[in-house]
């Protein structure tokens, strides 16, 4: 990621700890994994009813721009079995979704994409469910 803090909600941290837990168990991990678990270590960790409306949280809708192509789309960050690109639906665990976890408004990020290096900017969180009083998504 290009932006320096990372913030995110207890709710979100203890969800995507027991599903560390729960892939460790049946699966092998995928690689992601490990550089996910590293983000989340540096994490400033809030409680979900403080989190600003413009922090990229589970289940937030955000539109992005490609800034290489200037392409726009609208994305939502959701859980691996929740996961379908083509719905614009993106996992926390792809590479892409590590990176939008926990960025906010403005920020760029980037990660390693099969084509090679990638890189976005977050113009706006459409929905965040923490800030439409949803704290169970």
């Amino acid at each position: 990621m290009l932006s320096n803090q990372l913030t995110m909600t207890e709710f979100d941290l203890r969800r995507l700890d027991a599903l560390f837990e729960r892939l460790r168990r049946h699966v092998k991990p995928p690689a992601t994994l490990t550089v996910l678990e590293r983000e989340l270590q540096r994490a400033v960790v809030v409680k979900p009813n403080e989190i600003p409306a413009t922090i990229v949280t589970m289940n937030s809708e955000v539109r992005v721009k490609d800034l290489d192509t200037g392409e726009r789309r609208n994305l939502k960050l959701v859980f691996p079995s929740m996961a379908g690109i083509e719905s614009g639906r993106v996992s926390v665990l792809a590479p892409l979704g590590t990176a939008l976890l926990g960025s906010r408004e403005g920020a760029r990020v980037a990660w390693q994409s099969p084509r090679g290096a990638r890189r976005l900017q977050v113009e706006r969180v459409l929905y965040q469910p923490e800030a439409a009083g949803r704290f169970d998504l």
